[in-house]
């Protein structure tokens, strides 16, 4: 494990996201992880920030709400199946660290943990969150909604960014 810089791995970062990344969330005894295939890194407020989008239907987003935190795990090995099962399936009916074989471990600096995959990782303190306002959403993404499922955006102002690969 080591540090990176979370700008100098980002477009590696966006690259991957496009596939499918996890967001991990824990409140309480509560803990359950998401794919995530929208998603930012950037820098505002003068800060390092990680944004995530979660639909308020979600099982994630009852835990999010109640958090701080959130961890996001970039996996650089083929995760597809993860992906699509943590993607597909709710955390309310499904144990999907047990079902997909996920382990995870201790965030450095955050108590949400971070999944133990060779990846790029992100440990992210929410500094702020709005929900989509669907009259302010330009007309061309409500498509985006046809079930009016709206997201709420989560601004997670990156506390640690390290991979557990080895750059050759």
């Amino acid at each position: 494990m080591h540090q990176v810089d979370y700008m100098a791995v980002a477009d590696k970062v966006m690259e991957q996201i496009r596939k499918g990344a996890f967001l991990t969330v824990q409140a309480g005894d509560a803990l359950n992880v998401m794919t995530i295939g929208w998603a930012s890194v950037g820098f505002l407020w003068g800060r390092p920030m990680f944004t995530v989008m979660v639909r308020n239907s979600r099982y994630t987003y009852k835990i999010i709400e109640k958090s701080t935190e959130f961890t996001v795990s970039i996996p650089l090995t083929d995760m597809s199946r993860q992906l699509e099962f943590c993607g597909t399936k709710s955390g309310k009916s499904h144990d999907k660290f047990k079902e997909c074989e996920l382990e995870i471990y201790p965030g450095k600096k955050v108590r949400t943990p971070v999944l133990d995959i060779a990846g790029i990782h992100y440990e992210c303190k929410i500094v702020y969150k709005s929900a989509i306002n669907p009259a302010a959403l330009a007309e061309s993404y409500k498509s985006l909604y046809p079930n009016k499922d709206y997201h709420t955006i989560y601004y997670g102002e990156i506390a640690d960014c390290y991979s557990t690969v080895d750059e050759k």
